[in-house]
């Protein structure tokens, strides 16, 4: 059996409120983990394009309010 299958076994063993303590702290790994990613993408330059496309398009008024 591989790990993974391994951790789904236990995990599907667990009682809810353990269960959900697990369940938000992946939650906050996963944020973190993205924020990270943002993070290392914007200091990159890879977000560049998306940055200049945006602000184009609000300078041309092509953007609304929320």
């Amino acid at each position: 059996m591989r790990k993974v299958e391994e951790i789904e076994a236990q995990i599907r063993s667990l009682p809810y409120e353990e269960f959900a303590e697990l369940r938000n702290w992946l939650l906050d790994q996963d944020w973190h983990a993205w924020d990270a990613k943002i993070e290392a993408d914007a200091k990159s330059g890879k977000l560049d394009k998306l940055v200049s496309e945006a602000q184009a398009e609000y300078q041309a008024g092509k953007s609304r309010q929320f």
